[in-house]
């Protein structure tokens, strides 16, 4: 993640655009000298985004591992819907995991743009083609995973992206913050979630980087325990409702808000913990996994589609309990968390990371000790 800097002497590039007032001001590290230039400046990471972006993944993991596994595939549809009426395992699912945490994946992805649009400010120039081309980038890998499995999320973040950049590059901050939370309020309240909640999470997203969450998070006060509190009782509130209801609830607007205040419950609690003695524990589970979030994310993909060509024995088609994929994904996640901090011992980014950085600033980026 980019270490966030701002000129206080320096002019402006004319190839730069404008500070948003703000902006820098809560989430930037002054540079000493003055400059522009990220040649000298190691990178400042934000640990927190980097573990929320990890639990967000081992979540979304969760939710495709039934689809990337074939789990049902081979039962009638009035099989399946005996199953996941009866299952302990899908109940858990359906309100602990479903729709829980890609809003807080998409919410970051947006947070991300920020951080390169002042990348590109510290380096003299526009964030214009830097974030297409992340974006465009994005689509390609998108395109290709959806391949593997074509619940992808990726094509969405990118189209999105692409639409929204002019909001993003040019609005105040405010009105991002306010059609973000329009969109988002639509989409989940109203359309009943699914791929329109993309446009307003980025936004989001977007705005809360530039009003400083990173900065809020990192260091939690009284508003982000209230901010908790509502959404937990808003969460046991949206739950109940949604499990009275029934499938129809689960699937449609009560379910989308629900999981929404759930992802907010998940999000601002782990924020909480992370000013506690269990920071050292969720950094280690969930920081590498973030910090390599895309390359574990595509490769949770190609390894559980393995796992289910290479053991047809198993049933999983015809499979009635959720366990063995509970088990075979966290399996699946601890070998990740192992193998990214491990990699990250050596490499300033994971592999996908490194091929999406070099495309975005259109070099090679450096893989041991780079500036981000």
């Amino acid at each position: 993640m980019p270490q966030i800097t701002r000129s206080s002497s320096a002019p402006a590039s004319p190839a730069a655009p404008a500070v948003r007032h703000g902006l820098d001001t809560t989430v930037a590290t002054v540079r000493g000298d003055g400059s522009a230039s990220a040649s000298a400046t190691p990178a400042r990471r934000w640990r927190l985004v980097d573990a929320l972006r990890g639990f967000a993944l081992c979540g979304i993991l969760f939710a495709n591992a039934p689809f990337l596994l074939g789990i049902g595939e081979g039962l009638s549809p009035d099989d399946f819907a005996g199953q996941l009426s009866s299952s302990t395992g899908s109940g858990l699912l359906g309100v602990l995991v479903e729709q829980r945490f890609v809003p807080i994946f998409c919410f970051l992805f947006g947070l991300s743009f920020q951080l390169i649009v002042l990348s590109a400010r510290r380096r003299g120039t526009s964030p214009w083609l830097p974030l297409a081309l992340r974006l465009v980038a994005l689509l390609g890998i998108g395109l290709v995973h959806a391949l593997v499995f074509p619940g992808d999320v990726l094509r969405e973040y990118a189209v999105a992206g692409l639409v929204l950049l002019p909001v993003v590059l040019l609005a105040p901050r405010w009105l991002t913050a306010a059609l973000g939370a329009v969109l988002t309020i639509v989409a989940f309240a109203v359309l009943g979630g699914g791929v329109v909640t993309v446009p307003g999470l980025l936004l989001l997203g977007s705005a809360a980087a530039s009003y400083g969450l990173p900065t809020v998070l990192e260091r939690p006060g009284r508003s982000v325990v209230a901010v908790f509190v509502t959404a937990l009782l808003a969460s046991v509130a949206g739950t109940v409702a949604q499990v009275a209801g029934g499938p129809e609830a689960a699937f449609g607007a009560v379910g989308a808000s629900t999981g929404l205040v759930v992802a907010v419950t998940y999000a601002t609690g782990l924020a909480l913990l992370w000013r506690t003695r269990t920071r050292r524990l969720l950094a280690a589970a969930f920081e590498p996994l973030g910090r390599m979030a895309l390359t574990n994310y595509l490769a949770a993909s190609v390894v559980l589609t393995l796992v289910a060509l290479a053991s047809p024995g198993l049933g999983w088609s015809t499979m009635t309990s959720y366990l063995p994929m509970v088990v075979a994904s966290a399996a699946l996640l601890t070998m990740q968390s192992l193998l990214s901090r491990l990699w990250l011992r050596h490499f300033s980014y994971g592999p996908v990371e490194w091929a999406w950085r070099s495309v975005t600033w259109r070099r090679l980026a450096p893989m041991r000790g780079g500036v981000l």
